[in-house]
């Protein structure tokens, strides 16, 4: 018997149309691409561009996903860093900013904050942005750059060293005083142990925008 007369049978699960899914996805791939980009407004929206082409492509097999929205941020991603592999072009800083609301909005800070990013290997950046920024676990990071975990935490470590390191005294500021008081740059968990907090880290990225 045809499942579609059948009433017994299970619904099919609702699959988004591709222009509903760039229309409620677009603004955060834009800003998930401004932080990896180092506040590059016009390589951002490129990048975003060319991850929604290699996506719609294969819409029909992606939409099926569980979380088709995990799998474009690491397309975008993925797009970023091949980007980065063919062109050896420094980025370049703007003061361009999207239209996104910020508490306490501080253009020197947000500058500073984007001049940061731009200094850190493309790699790094992409784990930073993709465990703070996307708030996804050391494995689900790993698997989406094809590294190991020990790598992810490695280079997580070693990239908030370098942020800490260019934003100084700023890294207070924005994290409201987080930082411990024995002047290692490690923010201080929850539980009370020492290592990245993430959500302090997220408001890092935020305050980017």
């Amino acid at each position: 018997m045809d499942q579609s007369s059948n009433p017994d049978a299970p619904a099919e699960p609702h699959r988004p149309d591709f222009p509903d899914f760039v229309a409620s996805r677009a603004r955060h791939l834009h800003r998930t691409a401004f932080l990896l980009t180092g506040g590059d407004v016009h390589l951002a929206e490129d990048l975003v561009q060319e991850a929604l082409g290699r996506i719609f492509v294969k819409w029909r097999k992606i939409s099926r996903l569980d979380n088709p929205s995990g799998y474009a941020q690491t397309v975008l991603v993925n797009t970023f860093l091949s980007y980065r592999r063919k062109r050896s072009a420094s980025e370049r800083v703007t003061d361009e900013f999207p239209e996104v609301g910020v508490q306490d909005p501080d253009p020197a800070l947000r500058l500073t904050l984007l001049r940061a990013l731009a200094e850190l290997p493309a790699s790094d950046r992409a784990v930073l942005v993709l465990r703070f920024w996307e708030d996804r676990s050391v494995e689900e990071t790993a698997a989406a750059l094809r590294l190991s975990g020990t790598v992810v935490r490695a280079r997580c470590r070693r990239a908030l060293a370098r942020l800490r390191g260019v934003l100084g005294d700023d890294i207070d500021a924005v994290l409201g005083g987080s930082t411990d008081t024995a002047g290692t740059g490690t923010t201080r968990s929850a539980n009370g142990t020492g290592g990245p907090n993430p959500s302090s880290e997220k408001a890092v990225l935020r305050h980017a925008h």
